[in-house]
């Protein structure tokens, strides 16, 4: 999503405020972390539903998402940081975006208000589509059953949108980072729609890349958690035309005492100044887990190997890609 922009006048964050759609909207409600293929049918379907009642497109989601929320400081992997969720979102061809700050308060909120308030008064919903699995409002207790009881009350219908399934498997933000977190990048990509992507504007780090002669691009994870950690051919989308190969690490880089987890891609046979550029590593296959090393040397070394089989890889799998 490298250069995607945003339309911010369409990205709402408070539950309070005048309606989103005073005609009428179909809304679509979930975490939706990772838009994956099954997200973007839900959008597709939400699309095709407001265009056929002449209704506006709309999405109600939360940031943090939930499960963040409620895990207390505990790191949370991330399929996406808000950022690339909102552009996919939009790119997923909605009005219009909800983004709820998910808080104590909204915790707190029953069923029964999260419906009044939210999908009633906020966002005009008309059709409401959901996944089978969704609860919501306070301790989680509203459901589908609940949710068609509140929608005959204040007008809206309810679909419960049904599961999409490649090759068999169930499309869900739990799976795809279970086959990443097992290095399962092509399992992940048939799920997701393409593969995992980490994206973020480029920092200056110790330069150590630079005089060890390999030179990277760094991102800063932030309070982003991501699913995948280790050594990996990727490619990096938004400095030219295409995507330009590399070979990244994403950890807290223990030989040279590192604390914070950072993402650095070096890309093979490129020279230029990509600091504050915001750019986007695609990752195609793991190599092998972060390790320690007892001196530069021995790390240069395992880096000349790294970089070797990550150029193996990544003319393979072009070839693939081109054929």
């Amino acid at each position: 999503m490298a250069g995607y922009t945003v339309p911010m006048s369409l990205l709402f964050r408070d539950v309070a405020g005048p309606s989103l759609a005073p005609g009428g909207s179909v809304l679509c409600v979930g975490a939706f972390d990772g838009v994956h293929l099954g997200h973007r049918a839900l959008l597709a379907r939400v699309r095709e539903r407001a265009a056929a009642r002449g209704l506006l497109p709309l999405a109600l989601s939360f940031e943090p998402i939930p499960r963040e929320f409620f895990a207390r400081g505990t790191p949370v992997p991330r399929l996406a940081s808000a950022r690339e969720k909102i552009e996919y979102l939009f790119a997923g061809g909605i009005s219009g975006l909800l983004s709820l700050r998910f808080n104590a308060a909204l915790a707190a909120m029953s069923a029964q208000d999260f419906v009044e308030q939210l999908l009633h008064s906020r966002c005009g919903a008309r059709e409401v589509w959901i996944g089978a699995d969704f609860r919501f409002g306070h301790a989680r207790r509203g459901d589908v059953a609940l949710l068609r009881e509140q929608g005959a009350r204040f007008g809206f219908e309810v679909a419960v949108m049904e599961d999409v399934r490649v090759a068999g498997e169930r499309a869900s933000s739990s799976t795809v980072r279970a086959h990443l977190a097992a290095g399962e990048f092509d399992e992940a990509a048939r799920l997701l729609g393409r593969r995992f992507a980490i994206g973020g504007h480029v920092v200056r780090g110790q330069q150590l890349g630079r005089r060890l002669g390999y030179p990277t691009a760094n991102i800063r994870l932030g309070r982003r958690t991501s699913p995948v950690g280790g050594i990996f051919a990727v490619r990096v989308h938004g400095i030219g035309a295409t995507a330009l190969p590399g070979v990244a690490s994403l950890g807290v880089r223990p030989t040279v005492h590192g604390v914070e987890p950072l993402l650095e891609a070096h890309l093979f046979d490129f020279e230029g100044d990509l600091y504050g550029r915001r750019i986007e590593v695609e990752f195609v296959q793991k190599l092998r887990d972060e390790e320690k090393f007892h001196d530069l040397d021995a790390m240069v070394r395992q880096i000349d190997r790294d970089a070797a089989e990550a150029r193996s890889i990544l003319a393979v799998e072009a070839g693939a890609r081109v054929r």
